[in-house]
């Protein structure tokens, strides 16, 4: 009973957590308290979100997402691949002021396939979004998420391993407990008149 009630308690917290900075809690906490037991979880948590928040900072919200969502594509994960790519489309926009070649609906036919499929419809939604500079990131990211012992060149490398490392522990139980998509892993998902812009222009409206 004791040990439900922790389980509940630190499941909360990180839901909270996530609330404040995204706007909404994660259906995929409480399952990965589940599955890492509950002082497991709270550590890895707190052990990696600062870095990954340092990663976003240094990377910039476009490249972070569609790094992230290559590694979810790959390993096969639906919740994570949908979370990330809303928030790429976000940033994307913001940041460009039209939309991203890609919707989610592109994204989710291209999750589990194979690598160099995820590859080619990637690097050609990059280049067609006038984003060439990150085709190397990708690249590199979808190496080093085959590697069984990736080994780092430069302090991106470490930056994108530690991506590989931590989405590879979410996709885990993305894919085990498949949890519904929700909304952008991102606070550009507190901006509702970037997300209703978003909508709109998806509907043809824009």
């Amino acid at each position: 009973m004791a040990a439900q009630a922790l389980a509940r308690a630190v499941t909360r917290l990180l839901e909270g957590v996530c609330t404040l900075l995204w706007g909404f809690p994660p259906r995929l906490i409480a399952p990965t308290v589940i599955q890492l037991g509950t002082w497991s979880a709270l550590s890895w948590f707190l052990g990696n979100m600062p870095r990954y928040e340092r990663t976003l900072a240094r990377f910039g919200p476009v490249r972070t997402h569609l790094l992230c969502v290559a590694i979810s594509l790959v390993n096969g994960c639906q919740y994570c691949t949908h979370g990330h790519a809303r928030a790429l489309e976000l940033a994307y926009l913001r940041e460009h002021e039209r939309l991203f070649p890609l919707d989610e609906l592109d994204f989710a036919r291209l999750c589990g396939l194979g690598s160099a499929a995820i590859r080619h419809d990637l690097v050609h939604a990059t280049q067609r979004a006038g984003l060439p500079g990150e085709v190397r990131y990708l690249d590199r990211t979808l190496t080093l998420v085959g590697a069984v012992r990736p080994g780092a060149t430069d302090e991106d490398d470490l930056r994108i391993i530690h991506l590989v490392r931590m989405l590879g522990v979410l996709n885990s139980v993305g894919i085990r407990h498949r949890p519904a998509p929700d909304e952008a892993h991102s606070p550009l998902n507190r901006d509702h008149l970037l997300k209703r812009r978003y909508s709109a222009l998806r509907a043809g409206y824009g």
